[in-house]
């Protein structure tokens, strides 16, 4: 139930994209449902920005808003990277160029400094087809970390425990620890003491290569 859950907002943003609406309803309808009894800011702007997804004009906009509200109210930088990525996606293709830039700018810096570089290469896309250029990061940022494991290493750094960061995800404490040692492997450290002082160092170096 954990696992299927938190893959739920992947399925339905892979069946928007690619136009399997039936699925992506389906999916939303089980993710409103372990998100609402969840409750909390995380689960509902993760479902605030599933339904911006499935939404259109003024509806998916507030989603999208609720979506960025919520989640920068939380310690998830990656899933709020990810609101801004889409709702500046959304805006460009609204023709509103001027607010899609300032959402696109934000989901680049924090998606390239958190070395989720498929993302970050989305955004720097976005930015070019709204005529503005992207700052170049450094290469050195790439941690080849999967979405999820970004999210359990920057909690991890943050000094959260394995249950608490299995309460934000909705994963389990032994799920959790099975990721962190993949995380510990690519990035070379060995304890949580030497991932926060990795993050924070690759962080510096993202800032000093703009």
């Amino acid at each position: 139930m954990f696992l299927s859950g938190l893959a739920l907002p992947e399925l339905i943003e892979a069946a928007v994209r690619s136009g399997r609406a039936e699925l992506a309803h389906d999916a939303l309808e089980h993710l409103v449902e372990v998100t609402t009894a969840a409750g909390t800011a995380w689960a509902l702007g993760i479902q605030a920005r599933s339904r911006a997804l499935l939404s259109e004009g003024e509806v998916a906009d507030g989603f999208y808003l609720e979506a960025v509200d919520l989640l920068g109210r939380t310690r998830m930088r990656p899933e709020l990277a990810r609101a801004h990525l889409l709702y500046g996606e959304w805006l460009r293709r609204q023709k509103r160029r001027a607010d899609a830039r300032r959402h696109l700018r934000e989901a680049h810096e924090h998606l390239s400094e958190m070395g989720m570089e498929a993302f970050a290469e989305r955004a720097r896309r976005e930015l070019t087809a709204t005529g503005e250029t992207a700052r170049t990061r450094s290469v050195a940022t790439t941690l080849d970390l999967t979405p999820q494991e970004t999210q359990i290493a920057q909690l991890a750094g943050e000094g959260c425990t394995n249950r608490e960061i299995g309460a934000q995800l909705f994963i389990s404490a032994h799920t959790v620890e099975y990721h962190l040692k993949k995380v510990f492997t690519k990035m070379d450290v060995t304890s949580r003491t030497q991932l926060r002082e990795s993050l924070a160092r690759r962080s510096a170096s993202v800032k000093s290569g703009i």
